[in-house]
């Protein structure tokens, strides 16, 4: 199929590679506010696994074409299929850029509207195809940061509104080699797969919330809470899954999707304090370390230096929306902290976001590079490469003996037999 891609957040990049890879002709135009050369310079397309790779053999093999914001849609042959994926905050743009390219799509094209939108936008999309035979469909973006082409070419479910059957017909052929091993689609009105994408990230923040409200009670009563969770995870109306206590969650995708959510239900007229309380748990989660920093040293942490494993919102990403570390930095340099800060791939968007601050050293390389002369150590980010650190390096290292553990990926008796300090999140021990 001949395809245009209009976008360029994750979703757009990898549907362009995916889609050029299996044959369909692809052109790809990134939104105006991030062009090619913008996207092939940023950390977080490198960083994607097999991403960049994949786009660059299409380029190779002339089946991806990428446009630069000036460059028309070529127009020698009408395009079957329109992939939208814009970030929330284009919405605005959305509407103009449908109508913009309708003149170069055939009679019988669909548009397949693949950015988180508010309830019924996929229906007002419609109406600017120009030519009533053309229809729209909803196919909610279901990519993890890290994992997209995986997710992407080996899917376990696409979830599609669609009112149509011929249109169902045609997106299903454009997927055709990702859905061989078993049916993978799911399809329900538009306006249903439209409110499930904001229900499904709704669901899964309130799993997480949850989890870090009883492990603050755990922390209370003097509990571990990996019991609890355990416990929790057993029952099999519950599941492990979304169950992990943290020190909060970020992430342009899923924070998007929660304010999305909370826009939807206020302009309903059904305001949730549910969501209120979801999105402020986690606001509040994100300060645990500090706190627990805090209460260690009785509030005397000026001039201290804390070392920072992980600045990323999660691991497999150099991105930095809403991490974290973004709030912890903060509180840490109001009290004059000097932090020591470590991540193999988000150290560029933390620069870009911070500038060159007073009390910020940046390391990239060795992770023990950011623990020498510190008082406590922070893991933010559970990377891999900080799950086996050499204990007895590092309790030496930490003048304070201290381990914050923002993400529980440490056994606390572990690591108090190393001589350490240890404040997980509703977990602790000490030498």
């Amino acid at each position: 199929m001949r395809v245009v891609v209009i976008g360029s957040e994750l979703a757009a990049a990898t549907a362009a590679a995916a889609l050029s890879w299996v044959g369909h002709d692809v052109v790809w135009r990134p939104h105006s506010s991030s062009d090619w050369n913008a996207l092939a310079a940023s950390a977080w397309l490198a960083s994607e696994p097999e991403l960049r790779a994949s786009l660059e053999e299409g380029l190779r093999h002339g089946k991806l074409h990428i446009l630069q914001p000036e460059e028309a849609i070529p127009n020698t042959e009408p395009r079957d299929v329109l992939w939208l994926a814009l970030s929330p905050e284009q919405r605005g743009d959305a509407g103009d850029l449908v109508g913009a390219v309708a003149p170069c799509l055939s009679e019988s094209a669909v548009l397949i509207n693949n950015s988180t939108f508010p309830v019924g936008e996929t229906e007002a999309l419609e109406d600017r195809l120009g030519d009533a035979r053309r229809s729209a469909v909803a196919l909610a973006d279901l990519l993890e940061e890290g994992r997209a082409w995986e997710a992407f070419t080996r899917p376990s479910r696409w979830l599609l509104g669609c009112d149509d059957d011929r249109a169902e017909h045609q997106v299903r052929e454009l997927l055709r080699a990702f859905n061989r091993r078993r049916d993978v689609f799911q399809r329900m009105p538009r306006r249903a797969a439209e409110l499930s994408k904001l229900a499904i990230n709704g669901m899964l923040a309130t799993r997480i919330s949850y989890m870090n409200e009883i492990a603050g009670l755990a922390d209370s009563l003097g509990v571990d809470v990996e019991y609890v969770r355990q416990g929790m995870g057993a029952d099999t109306r519950i599941g492990y899954e979304y169950l992990y206590p943290g020190c909060g969650f970020g992430g342009p995708s899923f924070s998007r999707d929660l304010m999305r959510l909370a826009d939807v239900q206020s302009a309903s007229g059904r305001h949730s304090l549910l969501l209120d309380q979801v999105l402020d748990i986690n606001e509040h989660k994100k300060e645990t370390l500090f706190r627990k920093l805090w209460a260690h040293y009785h509030g005397c942490l000026e001039g201290r230096t804390v070392a920072i494993w992980g600045a990323a919102f999660k691991p497999g990403t150099a991105r930095i929306d809403h991490a974290p570390v973004l709030t912890l930095l903060r509180a840490l340099w109001a009290q004059g902290v000097h932090v020591r800060l470590h991540d193999p791939a988000a150290i560029a968007a933390l620069r870009d976001k911070v500038g060159e601050h007073p009390l910020l050293s940046c390391f990239d390389g060795d992770p023990d590079e950011a623990t020498e002369g510190a008082d406590a150590l922070m893991l933010v980010t559970e990377w891999k490469a900080y799950w086996n650190p050499d204990w007895q390096q590092l309790a030496s290292q930490l003048a304070g003996r201290l381990l914050l553990d923002g993400r529980n990926i440490y056994d606390p008796r572990y690591v108090a037999s190393m001589g350490l300090h240890y404040r997980g999140i509703g977990r602790s021990a000490d030498p």
